[in-house]
Formats: C-alpha cells, structure tokens, sequence
C-alpha cells in the first residue's frame, strides 16, 4: 500500500517517470503527424499505391528491433538498448525528410523503426524492475496518457507544417525532441541503472538468447518479404507473388519460436495474452492507417480535417488506459481486454457504415473514439498481466514477445490491407467499395479478442 500511495510521480519514481514519459511522447508524435503528413508525401514520392509500404517497411525493422532489445536487456539491462535506439530513431527520421524517391524514404522509416524497437522494450523492462507490481498499472496508465498530447496536436500540427511549407518538416521536426529526450535518460542514467538492475540469474542461456536474435532476423526479413510482395499486389502469378506467399510461410514458422507456446491456438494464460495483443494491433493499425487515406481522397477533406478526426479519436484511448489503470480492476483486467475488443468491434464497424453509407465524414471522430477506448483498455491492461504472468529474470523476453505480438499484428493487418488496397485500388478512384472490404474482415479479427480476454485467466 505504501508504494500506491507513493505514486508514479513521487520523489522516488519522479526521475525515472519522466525519462520514460518523454520516450514515449516522441514516438508518439512521429506516429501520429506521420499519418496525417503521408497522403502529401506519397502523392509527391509518387507512391499512392505502395502507401501502406510506407508504414509497414517502419514495424517490420521494429520486430527485429524488439528481439534484439529483448536479448541485450535481459544481458545487459536497458541502458544500452535506449541509448541505440534514441540514435537510430533520430537518425531514420531525418533521413526520410531529406529523401527525393521513395527508396530512399524506405530506408529512412526502416532505420527509424529499428531504433523504436529498441526503446519500447527497453521501457517495458524498466517498468517491470524498477516499479513495484502495485503501482506498474499505473505507470502504464502515464505511458499510455503519453500519447494524449501527441495524438491532440500531431495531426493539426503536422496538418500545418505539410500545408505552409512541406511533409518533410513533420520528419525533421521530431529530430530535436529525440535527442532532448536522449540527454535526459543520459541525466537519469545512474538511477535507472541502479534500479532496473537485474537481481537473479537471466532466464535463458547464451545460446537461447543467441537463438533467439537469429530468430529475429529471420522474422524481420519474412515480414519484409510479406510487405514488398503485397505493397503493389496484382492478382497473377508473378515474382512479387511469390516473395509475398514465402514472406507468409516464413512468419508462419519463425512467430510461434518466439512467442510463448500455443499462442495460436489461445492456450490458457501468457500465450492467449500475446494472441489477444496481436489480433488488437492487426484491427486497429489496419484500419486506421487508410482513413486519412479515405477521408481526403474519398470525402475531399483537407488534411487538417483529417488530423483534425484522428485527434479527437486519440482521446478514447487515453480514456481506456486511464480506467484500466484504477486498482479495482486488480485480478479482473482480463474482463477490461474482452471488452476493448468489443468496443473495437464496434467502433471499426462504424467506420464501415460511415464510408459505405455515405454518413457524414466527422462521424468517424466518434467511430475511432470507440476503437481508441477498446485498445486503451486492452493493450494497457495486456501489458500489467504480461509482467505479472513472468518472472522478474524474464521481463525482456516476455516484453520483447509481447511488443513483438504487438508489432507484428500490426505489420500483418496493415500488409492484409495493403495487398487488398493494391488489388482493387483504381486510379479513377471511387475507392469506397475497397475501404469497406479491407474493415470488414478487420472487424472480423478484432471480434476474436473477446474470447482470447476470457482465455487469459488462468
């Protein structure tokens, strides 16, 4: 009770909170005035049709990224894995506004993606060693918050900086904050360091953890082939079609080596927690990816409305992760994650009938509030039972599986997207009938997360 009491922002926790408040804001902004900057960049790097690329080409670095945090944190703490990543992060960021194709765009957002891996474990790991169990709901509840103001003024902002003078500011602006935010873990460095320190013996052998970053790769490089096969997909047999079908098979085999046994077929307890973070992540990033897409090209919105919409749906989110956080949900948060996927059920299938219906385009401020609600509520709430469920010797490996369920949900909603997209795209436009066929199968994977949340209680 004295370490609730004491809070996430008590002298004891202050230095620690804020480094990671500041981790995580940074990346937010970058993942939210990207959505809104891309439409204009992808028109002038002429790569409409491989716009989802732009996104997916960033998280499939990201899962090697989060593999090999997983292995250097459980070996040598976070420190390392943050400082990488901070570098690399700043470093992919300035690359993609300086670059004048879309290849070189690509390598930009891969580089950044690996270096946002790193990060997101490594926070993860400070968050299961340095924080008492009673007070880790909480801190999550101030991660997710993290995202409030990003997520309220990343869209208008990047909205804005697109319009007045270019897409490429939105990458370079976000340079500065990485490296404040870089010198400010480098001022906490001693007190993370003594607190996240790891007191027993690691969980897996130097051969596992060897093992365990070749797996890595593996799984990075099968999802790149995914990404690279779909992005401009055509229904013929072709070379794309092939590397797409062995990118498949590829992650098929290599996930379920690095995630926890039965994870696909929802075995009680931490598998069916990473089952329900990937089938979370696969919905929402799926979906949410092509509305600005939707809203500008379809509706004739301008950018700024677009950010406009994604903000206010933001909120919903940080609503979720607020109520998870409260300590009467202690022993129960497996109810809050079978209703978040109700909730972005809901939601997504709101965003359905807004596009096919021909609703007022501003509905989906509402629509994308209720798909927020359900993932503040689930991936929050997944996050304190994953700790809980593991060792304090495997916290890296149990938050690099689960950020990697994470990532790669993601990476496979928005290639599943994508290849539909690509396919069915026409550059007459009148994509509306394409926008409902890609969210209604979405729908369909975010309702399965209702029964996975009643699968992790053991």
């Amino acid at each position: 009770m004295d370490d609730q009491r004491l809070g996430v922002f008590q002298p004891a926790y202050l230095l620690m909170s804020l480094a990671l408040v500041a981790l995580i804001t940074v990346i937010a902004f970058e993942g939210m005035a990207v959505s809104t900057a891309m439409p204009d960049a992808a028109r002038e790097l002429d790569a409409v049709r491989s716009y989802g690329l732009a996104f997916s080409v960033m998280l499939t670095t990201q899962l090697l990224g989060i593999v090999l945090a997983g292995v250097w944190c459980d070996r040598s703490g976070p420190l390392p894995s943050l400082y990488t990543g901070q570098l690399l992060f700043a470093v992919g960021c300035a690359g993609c506004g300086s670059a004048t194709g879309f290849s070189p765009f690509l390598l930009g957002r891969a580089v950044a993606g690996l270096g946002a891996g790193l990060i997101i474990v490594a926070a993860y790991v400070v968050v299961g060693r340095a924080y008492p169990e009673p007070l880790r709901p909480k801190v999550f509840s101030v991660i997710s918050a993290a995202w409030v103001l990003p997520s309220l003024l990343g869209p208008p902002v990047a909205a804005w900086v697109t319009t007045t003078w270019s897409w490429r500011w939105v990458f370079w602006m976000v340079v500065v904050p990485v490296v404040v935010a870089l010198a400010a873990v480098l001022a906490r460095r001693t007190q993370i360091a003594a607190a996240s320190k790891v007191v027993e013996e690691p969980g897996r052998t130097r051969r596992q953890h060897v093992r365990a970053a070749w797996l890595g790769v593996l799984i990075s490089a099968s999802a790149g082939a995914v990404q690279w096969g779909t992005h401009d997909l055509e229904l013929r047999l072709s070379v794309r079609t092939v590397v797409a079908l062995t990118g498949v098979a590829g992650v098929a085999v290599v996930a379920p080596l690095l995630l926890p046994a039965g994870t696909w077929v929802m075995r009680r307890g931490l598998p069916s927690v990473m089952l329900a973070r990937f089938l979370l992540t696969c919905s929402f990033f799926g979906t949410v990816t092509y509305v600005p897409l939707m809203l500008v090209n379809e509706r004739g919105l301008s950018l700024r409305a677009a950010g406009a919409i994604l903000a206010v749906g933001s909120l919903g989110w940080s609503a979720g992760s607020w109520v998870q956080g409260q300590d009467r949900w202690a022993g129960r948060r497996y109810h809050l994650v079978s209703v978040g996927g109700l909730l972005l059920t809901c939601g997504l299938l709101s965003i359905v009938a807004v596009t096919h219906l021909g609703w007022n385009p501003y509905l989906t401020a509402l629509s994308l509030v209720a798909c927020g609600l359900g993932m503040g509520l689930g991936t929050a709430s997944l996050s304190v039972i994953s700790l809980l469920l593991s060792v304090p010797a495997d916290h890296g490996s149990t938050s690099s599986s689960l950020q990697l369920s994470d990532v790669l949900g993601s990476v496979i909603g928005i290639a599943a997207a994508g290849a539909v997209f690509a396919t069915l795209h026409t550059t007459a436009g009148h994509d509306a009938p394409v926008f409902v066929a890609m969210w209604l199968g979405l729908s369909v994977v975010a309702a399965l997360v209702t029964v996975a949340g009643q699968r992790i209680r053991t």
